[in-house]
């Protein structure tokens, strides 16, 4: 009993340092961000300004901030699922545009009522991200291969095969596939007239519902137990009659799985389509931060994904209006990152040598 409150304090402990981090990571890149645009030359109340209008200013742009933070939700949370499995999953990106090409031919090729068309297309961009993410999973349990190098060699493969599918059987006019049919759109008009006709739709309310899954699934299920075993220490998971095998396969498949979820949403949801892309689309990276400044953790995650998706969406109006470039908001995310990766450092230095740093003490 005894040892379980001590369990028990110490994971409050960390929650909130990590929560505390978290906090000082946004408030430092904040600060160091309008720093570099009083460099510039521009007004940094001007630009913080301009960022509020870009998010809260109409409608709109809130519906676009929303619908943007949607896919870094699923990536993230898929970032998060393999981590606390003991395994890095850098190959999120891959996974979301498999499912993104399996959504978007499903959307296309096969005619459904929508009541039955958009859980099937989503379904099927699960499987396919699942399938996907299986790979490095069965390389990394019964060979011993490193999953990072795995996952990032098969992003690169998803990026080219992608592209060859709908050049040979999905494609249309302006390098892109077809469009997916009316009864798989994630679209809803109630929505788009409650958001003055963004592209906001019932994709951002399925992240909200995987989130709260994931943490179920993690925190107060057998099966979330034996993974989270697996990946604090295999041995122990092993010696205690664990399949460690199974799990990181497992693990690796789930995440898949939900990064491929991601990917439907901007195929159903955002686009309709899928354009034969040269580069990657940056959704999968942008998820290992999401999950890095949400603690690993779904609420977190979900409000890291939400801080993300609006500075993103909310970029152009500020350079629309201030004239400072739109590039630097991948700077301040990048500033906010750091400071994250700092929070150690900055907790073990700076913290402690307050009265409220007791509280970690």
């Amino acid at each position: 009993m005894k040892f379980g409150k001590i369990i028990a304090g110490l994971t409050v402990k960390w929650q909130s340092m990590q929560i505390l981090i978290s906090i000082l990571a946004i408030l430092f890149g904040f600060i160091c961000s309008g720093l570099i645009i009083w460099l510039s030359g521009h007004s940094p109340l001007e630009g913080i300004l301009a960022l509020w209008v870009g998010i809260f200013g109409s409608p709109q742009a809130f519906g676009e901030a929303l619908r943007m933070a949607t896919p870094l939700i699923f990536a993230g949370l898929s970032v998060s699922f393999a981590y606390k499995t003991g395994l890095f999953n850098i190959g999120v990106e891959g996974q979301l545009l498999v499912g993104w090409l399996v959504s978007v031919w499903i959307g296309y090729a096969v005619q459904l009522p929508s009541i039955f068309h958009i859980p099937f297309a989503i379904f099927t961009a699960w499987l396919a991200g699942m399938a996907w993410g299986a790979v490095p999973g069965f390389l990394k349990a019964f060979y011993g291969v490193n999953e990072v190098i795995v996952t990032i060699m098969m992003n690169y493969i998803a990026l080219y095969v992608t592209g060859d599918f709908i050049r040979r059987f999905l494609f249309a006019d302006g390098e892109k596939s077809h469009a997916i049919r009316p009864s798989a759109s994630l679209h809803f008009s109630w929505l788009t007239e409650w958001t003055n006709g963004s592209r906001f739709h019932i994709g951002f309310f399925l992240a909200i519902f995987c989130c709260v899954l994931v943490w179920f699934l993690m925190q107060k299920t057998t099966f979330g137990y034996t993974l989270r075993a697996s990946g604090y220490n295999r041995y122990a998971a092993l010696y205690a009659g664990m399949s460690v095998k199974r799990n990181i396969i497992l693990s690796m498949a789930i995440a898949g799985g939900l990064a491929g979820v991601g990917g439907a949403m901007e195929g159903l949801g955002t686009f309709g389509f899928m354009p034969i892309q040269s580069a990657f689309s940056g959704i999968g990276f942008n998820g290992i931060a999401v999950a890095l400044l949400g603690g690993g953790e779904p609420i977190g995650i979900f409000l890291s994904a939400c801080l993300f998706g609006s500075l993103q969406s909310a970029a152009p109006t500020m350079n629309f209006q201030t004239g400072i470039p739109s590039e630097l908001i991948t700077v301040m995310i990048a500033l906010i990152i750091f400071f994250v990766a700092a929070g150690p450092m900055i907790y073990t230095k700076i913290l402690k040598k307050y009265k409220g740093g007791r509280f970690f003490q």
